[in-house]
């Protein structure tokens, strides 16, 4: 399953995202920053972080924790 962290720059929230992945035992999941994208900022920028299956299409917003990642990729 391909996984993408969308964020941003300087984002605290986005470094909690980090926390939860890494305490869900995701590793392996590529990041995204929308800070330099006109449209990713305007269709990103107020839900970051976004962790969003690849494979689905399928995405969660913040705030989500264990369980709730869990859950998303089950």
């Amino acid at each position: 399953m391909a996984l993408t962290l969308i964020q941003r720059d300087n984002c605290h929230l986005c470094d909690l995202a980090w926390e939860v992945l890494a305490a869900a035992g995701i590793a392996d999941f590529d990041p995204l920053w929308i800070d330099a994208d006109v449209g990713l900022e305007a269709r990103y920028g107020t839900r970051v972080p976004v962790l969003r299956n690849e494979d689905s299409g399928a995405e969660i917003d913040w705030p989500f924790d264990v369980a709730a990642v869990k859950d998303f990729l089950s």
